[in-house]
């Protein structure tokens, strides 16, 4: 699957499109900083995003994570981890927004 940015990201990235390159290259260097896979990567970002109740980022990062070849129980089951964290209803809100991705590809 690939990973189609989103319409508010394409905006940044015409309005600031040095602001935006500044910040993906922050990304590039802090995965290459340690040890943990791509995919990995991923899952602890998805999870970060269920957190902050970011749907954007929880759909973004559930494709980035099926592009780096997590199964859809590995996003289940990264987001279900969260529960004794963030609450229950949090965790159905990004369960939800994790499948508006699966369930579509």
């Amino acid at each position: 699957m690939e990973t189609i940015p989103s319409k508010q990201y394409q905006k940044i990235k015409e309005r600031y499109p040095d602001f935006l390159s500044a910040v993906e290259s922050l990304g590039k260097a802090t995965k290459k900083e340690g040890s943990i896979d791509e995919k990995t990567a991923h899952l602890v970002q998805l999870a970060a995003a269920a957190s902050i109740r970011s749907e954007g980022a929880v759909h973004s990062h559930t494709r980035r994570a099926i592009d780096a070849g997590a199964q859809a129980d590995e996003i289940y089951h990264a987001i279900i981890l969260l529960t004794s964290t963030i609450g229950f209803p949090n965790v159905v809100a990004a369960l939800s927004w994790a499948d508006d991705v699966i369930e579509s590809s």
